[in-house]
């Protein structure tokens, strides 16, 4: 394949810093309010604690704080600028995009795919970048954990050039996808969540395993493989914490763990409330190969469905739609050091 036949789409995201100066415009109006945030906040916390603090001191705080928005800002730009030196060598264009842009961009089918920044990031790619070789780089090893990302911005030139090579190894991932019958579709690397905008109720119609039932609840989570150690979880902790008050046996804390290529999808209910109008005799459950979850909308205004947490990008799901929850035929190839 030739070179001109592809390119190295470079995925960035916003910094905390950067965030700060478009919501204020410029660094030093970012930092005083931050700073008086943080004053302010401290503040309130020593009164309530009975502590005596000088506001001297409040602001040294504040500033050093401030200090590690600066610090990550520059590792990140230092690491940019190397990731962009470095890749430029290997002779395929290299496009930046960043985090924002990417439910419009349009990737080449032959494209290689750089991801430089947290965890998230590499979820919010994956599920654009169907089909392409994702290479994940940790910019700050430091401060992220980087359960995704095993690759160092050192290490990235090597990686990018052995995908190119065609002598990479790949580890796969399971996607979810909702299918809506007008044609649209949502996936997700680590969960879908099905319900409502705001806090209230969500009302639809759920059908799994031969069962179906009327549900008001906090909306349907469902979770793949890789994020079977995120938001659910949590719902884990939740449950056994409630078990443990009632003096029930309950789940080992944090839940079950998939393998990141497993088939299935887990999914669960959250907060089913039971009344003459709604049940709560399907609260969880594996789809498994080949299966679905069925979900069908009674909320006339507000019901939405988004993935990986980015309620921003959301499908409408209100009265008479209905959302088919599976697996998805596609699985995502994230490059790996091995």
């Amino acid at each position: 394949m030739l070179k001109a036949d592809r390119k190295i789409v470079l995925v960035t995201r916003e910094t905390r810093l950067e965030g700060l100066k478009a919501q204020y415009a410029t660094r030093s109006q970012a930092k005083f309010y931050v700073e008086r945030a943080l004053v302010a906040e401290r503040s309130r916390s020593a009164a309530a604690a009975g502590e005596d603090i000088s506001i001297d001191a409040l602001e040294a705080l504040a500033e050093k704080e401030f200090h590690e928005y600066e610090e990550e800002q520059s590792l990140y730009d230092d690491a940019l600028g190397r990731l962009r030196r470095d890749l430029d060598d290997l002779g395929p264009k290299v496009q930046i995009v960043q985090r924002a842009f990417l439910p419009n961009f349009v990737f080449g089918p032959n494209d290689v795919v750089v991801t430089v920044g947290q965890d998230g990031l590499v979820a919010n790619t994956a599920k654009y970048a169907l089909h392409l070789p994702i290479v994940a780089v940790n910019p700050d090893p430091k401060r992220i954990d980087g359960v995704l990302l095993p690759f160092t911005v050192g290490a990235a030139h090597a990686a990018v050039a052995r995908v190119l090579d065609g002598k990479s190894k790949f580890r796969r991932v399971t996607l979810a996808e909702a299918l809506l019958p007008a044609g649209q579709r949502m996936l997700a690397f680590n969960d879908l969540f099905i319900g409502t905008r705001s806090h209230t109720s969500a009302r639809y119609r759920i059908t799994f395993g031969g069962r179906s039932e009327p549900h008001s609840s906090s909306g349907v989570l469902v979770s793949t493989g890789a994020g079977s150690t995120g938001w659910l979880s949590s719902v884990f902790n939740m449950a056994d914490g409630l078990g443990q008050i009632v003096g029930r046996s309950a789940p080992a804390r944090g839940g079950m763990k998939l393998n990141w290529d497993d088939p299935r999808l887990a999914f669960v209910v959250r907060e089913p409330f039971v009344s003459k109008h709604s049940g709560a005799g399907i609260v969880s459950g594996m789809v498994g190969p080949g299966a679905e979850l069925i979900l069908e909308s009674a909320m006339p205004a507000g019901g939405v469905i988004f993935s990986d947490g980015i309620e921003a990008d959301y499908l409408h799901f209100n009265s008479g739609a209905v959302a088919r929850i599976r697996a998805a035929s596609e699985k995502v190839r994230l490059a790996t050091p091995g």
